[in-house]
């Protein structure tokens, strides 16, 4: 009897054992999602992703931003014609993908709030 290995997904050179592994790769943890949040209808600094996530630190948005970037989900763009140095995010096309599915996340964020808060 021959035993069938479960089809592994291949992304950039990962491999993930289901599609919701591999979305859970490039947008999970704590502050991918809440980047991407943050992108859906602006472009913003550094500087301005800082407050709005005021307990993340800065190393820690510094290193999402650099993943979220080499997953293709988000553009950096640097000014440099004039100091000081500026510094765009934004969504990808490839982000733009995602629009939904983190609206949704918010959603259920906001219905939990909602209906099973204890306030």
């Amino acid at each position: 009897m021959e035993e069938n290995e479960p089809k592994m997904l291949n992304y950039k050179g990962t491999k993930y054992p289901c599609c919701a592994s591999l979305t859970m790769g490039l947008i999970g943890g704590k502050w991918k999602t809440v980047i991407l949040y943050h992108l859906m209808h602006d472009t913003l600094r550094y500087s301005e992703l800082r407050k709005t996530m005021p307990t993340v630190t800065e190393r820690t948005l510094s290193l999402q931003l650099k993943a979220l970037e080499e997953d293709g989900l988000i553009k950096r763009k640097v000014y440099t014609s004039k100091p000081p140095l500026k510094v765009e995010y934004s969504l990808t096309d490839f982000g733009k993908t995602l629009i939904p599915l983190i609206q949704s996340i918010a959603d259920w964020g906001d219905y939990v709030v909602e209906n099973y808060s204890d306030a």
